[in-house]
């Protein structure tokens, strides 16, 4: 390896930039460092299923991530720099490519998962050793998990007083243009592979065939979705986000996931709304706080690492999960509950890698409520076929629903699925959608077609029970079933806490 300067810069070998959920040319720290040295750049991207304790991603995160990086790839070739993929075990390909082409240094954007946390201090720690210069940057959040604490030191565990903390914190630094221009690297790199050879489309069937539309690549995209719904979906953002037929959300929850945009860019671009009067405050104020909350998810990540696998609350361990009958948990799964919003959500999931985050809500307090399926089998499940799964937000809004995370709603909560319908889908078009064949029922039936007078039904053509399935539990017995069960949890709590006998 190249050794430093005895000035303390770094040597004039080749700068490697290591991308991972960071995959955008803007606001990137790393890339910015990288391109400000004036030496060849050397962009990297590592397919890492083979470290320890790194989640592998699911099937939907797969496809937005080879379009993803598609477009990165495109985008740095437009400014002199090639992409250059590989698979296997970060640690040992980037030691490998470090020596084989005499770097000088290596920057990378950090993140908040245990491993990766891990790897990173190791290859800091090697690369140091080794005479490079070896550097993180936060690009990923607004604030860096380690330094934004409580008074006494520790992690926050409630979100109000995070958010009021990172409110006074001030506003995060302004976005980092593009570099204009990036020297490439022309000596010999081995191992490397096409995009096509991490296999992550889908084949035989294509489930994802049509979602290019859906989900266009590249930062480009994101930033024409991201001036759409500022000029259009923001004012009334606060309100209409609940409606998940309306134009209220900006759907670039799987650009942030994969870093095509930063949070850093998504707040300024909405502050600079609301300072023009574009976006009135409460709109503006509730999609600041949305960012934070993934925030704090991620903040939660970095110091509870088990979030994705272990209750946040302990006395949640005891709590008398059923062991899920395979055919309602795949009834939950394909929406067929024959509860239509829940349903229309389910497939809306299906069909196009996303669901609207008060469908998510519903749906996700249908199954640990109403069924007492345990809340990490809908994680798994949101995991695989969600576009934005993310490793931090995934998890702890499943606790959050649950009532077993950091501040959770409470676990009597139990949303009840025809209320929820009629009144944040009142006219049925979200339903109406999902779920063609119940579409002529009249709004008064739509989101209960098992109250629907048999006339009515057969003027809709529907037959219970075979064109759409009948209720798979009813509501009033599984909100009872489910306070039940959380007494039974308290109660072995309180049990757990009363002093032994002496």
């Amino acid at each position: 390896m190249t050794a430093h300067k005895e000035n303390g810069g770094p040597a004039a070998g080749p700068a490697i930039v290591w991308f991972r959920d960071d995959l955008r040319c803007a606001d990137h720290p790393a890339l910015h460092h990288a391109a400000s040295l004036g030496h060849p750049v050397i962009a990297v991207y590592v397919h890492d299923e083979e470290t320890a304790g790194m989640r592998p991603k699911g099937a939907a995160q797969k496809w937005f991530l080879h379009q993803s990086l598609a477009a990165l790839a495109d985008a740095l070739s437009k400014k002199g720099c090639s992409l250059r993929i590989f698979k296997g075990a970060s640690e040992t390909v980037l030691k490998k490519l470090a020596a084989e082409t005499g770097a000088a240094g290596i920057y990378w954007l950090r993140r908040t998962g245990e491993a990766e946390v891990g790897t990173d201090r190791r290859l800091k720690a090697y690369f140091r050793q080794s005479g490079m210069e070896a550097t993180s940057f936060n690009g990923n959040l607004l604030h860096e998990p380690s330094r934004f604490l409580t008074g006494s030191g520790g992690p926050y565990k409630v979100f109000t007083p995070f958010w009021n903390a990172l409110q006074r914190k001030g506003e995060p630094h302004p976005p980092l243009p593009a570099p204009e221009a990036l020297k490439g690297f022309g000596g010999k790199m081995t191992g490397a592979c096409e995009l096509d050879a991490l296999g992550l489309k889908p084949h035989s069937p294509n489930w994802a065939d049509g979602w290019e539309a859906l989900w266009p690549a590249g930062e480009a995209s994101a930033g024409q979705l991201l001036d759409d719904f500022l000029a259009q979906g923001a004012q009334g953002y606060g309100e209409g986000r609940d409606f998940p037929a309306g134009g209220n959300v900006s759907r670039l929850s799987p650009y942030l996931r994969f870093g095509v945009v930063s949070p850093c860019q998504l707040w300024h671009a909405m502050r600079q709304r609301q300072d023009s009067g574009n976006v009135g405050d409460r709109d503006a104020g509730k999609f600041l706080s949305e960012l934070a909350w993934r925030e704090f998810c991620h903040h939660l990540r970095f110091h509870f690492p088990d979030l994705a696998s272990r209750n946040f609350q302990p006395k949640f361990d005891r709590f008398p999960w059923r062991e899920p009958a395979s055919d309602i948990l795949e009834r939950w799964k394909k929406g067929l509950t024959g509860y239509p919003v829940v349903d229309a959500g389910m497939r809306e999931l299906w069909q196009t890698g996303y669901m609207h985050n008060r469908i998510r809500m519903v749906a996700a307090s249908f199954l640990v409520k109403h069924l007492l399926i345990d809340w990490r089998i809908g994680e798994g499940w949101f995991w695989d076929t969600l576009a934005d799964g993310d490793p931090a937000s995934n998890p702890a809004n499943w606790q959050w629903v649950a009532g077993c995370g950091a501040d959770a709603a409470p676990y009597f909560r139990i949303f009840n699925p025809v209320l929820q319908g009629r009144k944040f889908d009142p006219k049925g078009e979200y339903v109406r959608h999902y779920v063609p064949e119940i579409a002529r029922l009249p709004d008064k039936y739509l989101h209960a077609p098992w109250e629907a007078p048999v006339p009515v039904l057969e003027a809709a053509g529907i037959i219970p029970g075979e064109t759409y399935p009948a209720p798979v539990v009813d509501h009033t017995h599984a909100r009872l079933r489910a306070l039940a069960a959380l007494k039974e949890t308290a109660h072995a709590d309180a049990q757990d806490d009363k002093p032994a006998d002496r």
